[in-house]
């Protein structure tokens, strides 16, 4: 079975971010522990967020076996999420 991780780049002043953590913990509920869920604190892991250019918060990479497999850059819904989370999964 392919390794999918979501990272979840934010920074706790950041409005948008809010906004993007209940998807997030839906999506927890719905995949579990077929998919790692990580959440990145740009201001405090600068090495990381300039690893993945991060220039935007928040920004949610989703990596399947190590390459990056999807972008999103601002608030991503639900459903967006959920088709790419099975979409990697596969």
């Amino acid at each position: 079975m392919s390794k999918v991780v979501l990272m979840d780049f934010f920074a706790e002043w950041c409005g948008p971010c809010k906004m993007q953590d209940p998807i997030i913990d839906e999506m927890k509920k719905k995949f579990g522990d077929k998919v790692e869920f990580r959440k990145v604190d740009v201001d405090t892991n600068y090495d990381l967020a300039a690893k993945y250019t991060i220039h935007a918060v928040p920004t949610l990479i989703l990596e399947k076996d190590g390459a990056v497999f999807k972008r999103y850059v601002g608030v991503t819904n639900a459903k967006t999420l959920e088709a790419d989370l099975n979409a990697a999964l596969k």
